[in-house]
């Protein structure tokens, strides 16, 4: 079975410089700053860089900054998930495979290493790679070579590696779970992203980023978060980072409800219980009714866009066209005039 490998195509230098200064550099703390003015000063460079940091931090978004400064813009980016491909998978999934080489290997198969060949290569969670795989490994940053699974001779590469960690690798080191010498070798640039309790003036900037490019993407008013929540979010502790954040403001502009904003933020500040239960049935019930109401308004504002043809529709929404007849259905909406009675109601009801 393929493993679904994420490709990063840049389009083209400037572009991508401009995308990625939106998000990089909305920040005035001087740590991460400085972090993106050394990743400038690399970035033209073939070193490794190790980058390090708690999840969601903006360990991947870094590396792409990386990539789009550097010579390579015009080749691909390609990330690997070494935590999320089992260790019998991710060999084959990095160097490939030949023809015979294990049972179902039925024809020759390019590795990730191939396919970055004269681009860049992002290992996120490095630190789960297996050690056998990280001997594999460092050959290639030594050699810019490798060997396919079942193969006879060399394949050379040229491929910039860059390789993202939550784990402090010199504990794994300790723990013999690392080998000292790859760390080595990776470790020629380190840029630790700081966690976003610790740029706590990043937020409300980051709120202001992540709420117009949200209202933007799904046709809803840029509002401001109101008081009350940014006091809420200014007391947070943040786990899950800039991540998390991004959830949040996503979900306050798809459903903008103070009460369920602060419930959300309460329930993830509170530490879940042992026994797990389940929320009160009340409020589930109330976060469903909400959801469905802000689903079918996208879905009307969709339509009416486009005119009623409902094929675009999909499309827009980027969903299967029987998914969109399926809620049509559900909701009793048949035809154009009938849903437009819908869809006045619907408005009218939220400014009741």
């Amino acid at each position: 079975m393929d493993i679904q490998r994420v490709l990063m195509a840049v389009p083209s230098r400037t572009t991508q410089e401009g995308e990625q200064n939106r998000l990089d550099f909305v920040s005035s703390n001087p740590r991460v700053r400085r972090i993106h003015e050394l990743a400038g000063q690399i970035a033209d460079t073939d070193v490794p860089v190790l980058i390090e940091g708690e999840t969601g931090v903006g360990k991947e978004v870094l590396a792409r900054s990386i990539h789009a400064r550097s010579e390579r813009v015009h080749r691909p980016l390609i990330k690997i998930n070494c935590a999320a491909i089992p260790h019998d998978l991710l060999e084959s999934e990095l160097f490939g495979y030949e023809r015979g080489a294990f049972t179902g290997a039925l024809s020759d198969k390019p590795g990730t290493f191939e396919l970055a060949n004269h681009g860049t290569i992002l290992l996120d969670e490095i630190g789960e790679m297996s050690p056998r795989l990280q001997a594999k490994l460092l050959h290639v940053v030594e050699g810019h070579e490798f060997m396919r699974l079942g193969g006879t001779r060399p394949v050379g590469v040229d491929v910039r590696i860059l390789a993202a960690t939550n784990k402090k690798l010199e504990e794994s080191i300790a723990r013999g779970e690392f080998r000292e010498d790859l760390f080595y070798r990776l470790n020629v640039i380190r840029l630790a992203m700081p966690p976003l309790r610790e740029r706590i003036e990043d937020l409300l900037p980051l709120c202001a980023y992540f709420l117009s490019n949200f209202s933007t993407r799904y046709g809803r008013p840029n509002r401001e978060l109101p008081e009350e929540l940014r006091k809420a979010f200014a007391c947070y502790g943040w786990p899950g980072n800039i991540r998390e954040l991004e959830n949040m403001i996503r979900r306050f502009v798809l459903l903008p409800d103070l009460e369920l904003a602060l419930a959300n933020l309460q329930a993830a500040r509170e530490p879940a219980p042992h026994s797990n239960p389940e929320p009160p049935h009340a409020f589930r019930e109330a976060v469903a009714r909400a959801t469905e109401q802000a689903e079918r308004e996208l879905v009307l504002r969709t339509l009416e866009q486009v005119k009623w043809n409902r094929k675009q529709a999909a499309r827009e929404l980027h969903i299967c066209y029987k998914s969109l007849l399926n809620k049509l259905h559900r909701w009793q909406i048949p035809g154009r005039s009938q849903a437009k009675v819908v869809s006045f109601a619907a408005r009218a009801g939220a400014t009741d």
